[in-house]
Order: C-alpha cells, then structure tokens, then sequence
C-alpha cells in the first residue's frame, strides 16, 4: 500500500452562471470550525463561508450557570454580521494549516477531487451509537404510561394556564429575588376545574412553592407562597429533586430521551431545555458532545422530569424535537457510547465515477490515518498547543500572554479592544472592562488576576473550569500524536514492523521480529506522551523524545507540580476503518433540496426528495461508522485529498464567491 503526502497548492475552481446564482444562497450558510475543506493533487475542495462569531467557539469556552450574564452575552453574539468573505479569507491567513499540525499523509492512491461540505448544515448528520450497538434514531413522539393508575401527570393545560407575566413573579418568588412574600394570580374563569389546573401548574413547575385559594373584592385569586422559607428553596437549588409525594415509586428516576437537534451543538441544547424547564442544566447526563452544524441525534437522560413535559417541549421549541421516552434508574456517562454512524452529503463533487469507487473503497478496505482534526487545536493565530506546551513547561507569564495579547486573525472587535488595553497597560480590570462577554476564557483568566495579583497567576488561571484548562494541554498531546504519525508512516509506511506497539487488552506491548506477521498497520497503536505509557522500540520512540526536548520538556518526568496537569498518557490507534461504509452518486439540479430524508422527515411523513436522472449537479452520498474520538473530517480528507483547515477553506471559498 502507498502513501501520499499532501501538498500544500493554492488552487482555483472555475464558475459557471450557476455557481453565481447561488453564491448568495451559500454565503448566507454559515459554519463552525468543525467545518473543513483543503486541496490536494490539483484540485480544489470548497465550502460555505465561515461566520467569524461561530469561529470562536472553541478559545470562548462557555461556562455553565452563569446565568446573570447570559442574556447581555447572548445579544452580544447575535450582533455580530457576516464579514466580507474576501476581507475575512485575508484575516484567516493567520490561521494554522494541516501542516501545522502535523497533518501531512495520506493511505490511499487516487486521485483528489472536489465537493462542498456542510453547504447545508442538514447535509451532514450523527446518529449517536450507545454502549449496547443501538443506533439512536428519533421514531416514536408517544409518552409512557405509568403502571401506577393513582397517579397522574398535570395535564396538558398546565404548561399553558400560567402568563408570562405570572411565570416571571414566581420565578423571582421561588429565588427569593425580590421581597415579596407572595404572588397572587387572578382567576380570570373562576371554575374549580380552571383553580385545580392553576394550582398543578405553579406546583409543578416551581418546586418549593406552595398555593392556597382566596377571595379578595369579590374575585377568586390563587395565591403562591413559599412552603418553608429559604430552607425549601435551598433544597430545590440544591438537591435539583421536584416535590417527593409527585413522583410514582414504580417508576425509574431519569426519564431517558432521544434528542433531534439541528444547528446547536449538545451544551447549547440542553441549556436551553433546562431554561424552559427552568431546571439547572446538571441534572441532564449524556453520553457525547455532537457537533454544532449538522443534524444529530443522541440519546440524553434527565433526573426526575416527566416525558410529557419534555414532550411538551416540541411544541415551544425551534430545531429540538424529543421522543422515544422511558423511565430508567440511571443517568448516562460520558465515554459510554460506541461512536456515532454518519450520514454525509458531499455536493458539486468533480470526481470521474472511477475516481469516487477507488476512493471509497480504499476508505472501507484501508481506512484513514486517525488524525486528530483541526478543531482540537484552535482556529487563531495562536494554537491551543502552544498554551498547552507552556503550561507543561510551567512557565505561567507565558500562558497569561499567550490567552491575553493581541494576535492578528478573526476575532470580534471586543476581544481586540480587551487584548490592546492589556498589553498597554498590563490591568484586569481595565482590560476587563473593555470585554463585555466575561464567559470567554480572557475574561474568566482577567478575573482571576484581579481576584489573585498578578504575582499568582496559577490560581488566577485555576479559575478557568477545569474542562476548558484540560483542553490545552491535550491539545499539545494531539499535537506530538499526529506530527508523530506522519513520521511514522513516513519512515515505516502501512505495515506493522519489529518496535512497533499494539494493545493486548488495556496493556500496550511491543511488536517482537518474529510477530510481525500475525500484525497488521490495524493492529498499531502510539502512544499520547505521559508518565504512564511506552514509546516505540525503533526511530519514532527517538522522534517522540527529541520533539519533546526540542519543547524543553523531559519525556521521562511527565508530572507536574500540579496533579490536574500530569499527563499519564494514552495509547490511540493510528490507523481507523469505518464500518457500514456506503455510498451513491445522485444528481440534482438546486442546491436548497435535501438530497435525503431525516428521522423527523420520516415522522412527518414527508416523502423521499424527488431527483432528476441527468441533473446539473452530482452529490456523493457517504455513511460510515466510527468508534469514539475519532474525526469524521479526517475521514472525508482522506476521500477528496483535501486540507480540512479553515484557513485553506476560506481562502478557495473566496475565489469561488468572486
């Protein structure tokens, strides 16, 4: 098997009167750095214009219940426009490349072609795959009955009985945010049926709060209160548990759901469930994160919800429909999962038929070099390795100027005006007040300055959430593992060879001469640097210590003064075959139609899109399956022969839009 480098040409697609018709329609489609495309082989590869705003969501690292400036950085967002396309392709000229990274090899031989990717964000879908090999599809709207007869849900009036108005007051009654002891809710149709219902309602969706019925002046009010003081209300905050007597002993604690979302990414998801559910989004457990731009499907848990108020959901939210509910007494883990099967519309694809057959077949047959994408390293001019790297070094005065001095690239005006004032003047707080959004990691490190001095500036960065702190110095691990790979594919190409490391169980072990042939490239494993791994027994175990000395670090002594910054390492296959690999070639003629059919399409009853035999276009329609942690991109790169970085698709993108 032979393998081909990349090369790094800038190309030009030619456009026909098609293309600028549509230019405007793809323009306005927007894309998260999840989006890739490149070129290789002479040939191009393009995708919509990416959204500056959506181009930060990785360095902007959003932190949980916040809540009080939600809504100011909520707006802040939503203000930002599209930028010319030409200006912002020259302002990703700063950005990383593959190269960069480390992404530098292919496996297969043929030649690249060119599509779009993600011209819609429908043309690209995940269907979550649990740890018992079901595939999560959204089939069934229905809610399960309890066994226990005596007990009923609140009806479906519940949800709706109560104002706006009357929602907010008990709100702020329920958290004791103002100084009333009590709100009273007219009975506008005084029935006792219409008291029962209003009575439910204020029960159900305020834990901790109490109703009585009184007459004033001849009317009919329901009057909320509270049961027992702040001591209920710091057991509803605190133990996120709704009222005992109201959940059926039957019945399991967590109503499990499949989510159907399109267009939000899972976070942003259940933030916004737990908003109308007016619930802390912690009491939600799921098994992966999924993409933003794109249509997933993934199943979530939530403690003691019913499954018709998250059914009543559907009829309140855009882009989210729940279903396929049931009562289980467990939450769900992160990592649980088996990976996730995805179904991928390539569209406007260039490729010979021959071209296409040699190229998915070699992704069925080979696979591709497991890569870590793009998005794991940051979309700026400086990398998230590089803070990685400097945090592992222990050289913290490099960290606070890495997060926090200018850079040139795509940013949002604040971001730079905060940066400037920094490195002028070297004050959090006057560089804080420059940065209206105080959720982005510059604001969360400014505050922990502020709070700490300047001299502490391990407990000023421990302010960041853990999660986000973790996310550096994996990223500078990803970093070693793919510039390591390519070497090694370099040196060795796709055959297991004396030295190399495979797992027998969780213990990687090394390949001996006389095993080699009971090996396969599939069989291959290398390690992510940590004090609790083993390197290579041939030139790449080398190749690991003189990158890492080159980084002023010692392969050898990988923990930190700092537990939560010792790596102890991990082993990841370098080699990864997709399973229940398909694909067809259709053609179409306008590039708004959805060239296949959804599970909510399916549960609408929407009929199967129509297509033309000799149409303008040709899409490529791909399904794979893929283990955990693993790339989609980088399986498509492996496809079209194309440079997934942002940098690369912004700059093709604008000779095409021109």
């Amino acid at each position: 098997m032979e393998t081909v480098e990349m090369n790094s040409v800038s190309l030009k697609r030619p456009h026909s009167e098609d293309d600028v018709a549509n230019a405007d329609e793809i323009k306005r489609q927007k894309t998260s750095e999840k989006s890739k495309t490149g070129n290789d082989s002479g040939q191009s590869i393009v995708t919509e214009q990416p959204d500056k705003s959506l181009l930060e969501d990785t360095k902007n690292e959003i932190i949980p219940n916040e809540e009080s400036e939600e809504q100011e950085d909520e707006e802040l967002e939503d203000s930002d426009e599209d930028g010319d396309p030409e200006s912002f392709a020259d302002m990703m000229k700063h950005g990383l490349t593959e190269s960069d990274v480390g992404i530098t090899k292919f496996v297969s031989c043929h030649k690249g072609f060119s599509g779009i990717l993600k011209e819609r964000y429908s043309d690209f879908v995940v269907h979550e795959i649990g740890k018992d090999g079901r595939v999560s599809h959204l089939d069934d709207f229905s809610v399960p009955v309890d066994d226990e007869v005596n007990f009923e849900d609140p009806s479906e009036e519940t949800f709706t009985v109560l104002s706006d108005e009357d929602k907010q007051r008990l709100e702020e009654l329920q958290l004791l945010k103002n100084k009333e002891t009590s709100v009273a809710i007219e009975v506008i149709e005084d029935t006792k049926e219409k008291r029962t219902v209003i009575h439910q309602a204020v029960k159900s969706l305020f834990p901790g709060l109490e109703t009585k019925t009184e007459d004033r002046d001849g009317k009919k009010y329901i009057i909320a209160y509270h049961a027992a003081g702040k001591k209920a209300l710091a057991k509803v905050r605190t133990a996120t548990d709704p009222r005992k007597h109201s959940w059926p002993k039957s019945r399991g604690s967590y109503c499990h759901f499949v989510l159907y979302k399109e267009n939000k990414d899972t976070m942003d998801a259940i933030n916004v469930l737990s908003k109308f559910l007016r619930v802390k989004p912690n009491i939600f457990s799921y098994m992966g994160t999924k993409d933003k731009r794109a249509i997933t499907v993934q199943e979530i848990a939530v403690l003691r919800i019913t499954a018709q108020r998250l059914a009543h959901l559907n009829k309140c939210l855009m882009n989210f429909k729940l279903g396929n509910f049931s009562y289980k007494n467990h939450p769900l883990k992160l990592g649980e999962l088996q990976g996730n099967h995805f179904t991928v519309v390539l569209r406007n694809i260039t490729g010979t038929d021959d071209q296409i057959e040699q190229a998915m077949h070699s992704l069925r047959e080979i696979g591709f070099i497991n890569y870590y994408g793009m998005q794991r390293f940051g979309t700026t001019a400086v990398p998230t390795y590089q803070i990685g790297r400097a945090i592992l070094q222990n050289n913290w005065n490099e960290v606070m100027d890495l997060i926090l001095k200018p850079r040139p690239g795509a940013e949002k005006g604040y971001l730079v005006k905060c940066r400037e004032e920094w490195a002028k003047t070297k004050d959090p707080a006057a560089a804080l007040r420059k940065l209206p959004v105080k959720r982005c990691v510059e604001g969360q490190l400014l505050r922990g300055l502020l709070k700490y001095g300047m001299k502490n500036i391990i407990s000023a960065f421990g302010i960041i959430p853990r999660n986000n702190r973790l996310m550096y110095i994996h990223s500078y691990q990803s970093y070693v593992w793919n510039n390591m790979v390519s070497k090694r594919i370099e040196e060795y190409g796709l055959r297991a060879v004396a030295g190399d490391l495979t797992l027998k169980g969780a213990t990687a072990v090394h390949i001996e001469e006389g095993d080699v042939d009971n090996y396969t490239i599939h069989d291959v494993v290398m390690p992510l640097p940590g004090f609790d791994v083993i390197y290579p027994k041939h030139k790449i175990g080398e190749a690991y210590k003189e990158m890492l000395v080159a980084d002023n670090l010692d392969i050898n002594n990988m923990r930190h003064k700092i537990r939560d910054y010792s790596l102890s390492g991990a082993y990841r296959k370098i080699i990864i075959r997709p399973q229940n690999v398909n694909w067809e070639v259709v053609a179409y003629d306008d590039p708004r139609i959805p060239l296949f059919t959804t599970d909510l399409d399916k549960l609408e009853g929407k009929p199967l899109p129509v297509l033309p035999t000799d149409g303008k276009f040709r899409a490529l329609k791909m399904e794979f399956s893929l283990p955990p942690s693993t790339y989609a991109t980088m399986a498509i790169r492996e496809v079209l022969k194309m440079d997934t970085s942002i940098k690369n698709q912004t700059q093709l993108n604008t000779t095409w839009l021109r």
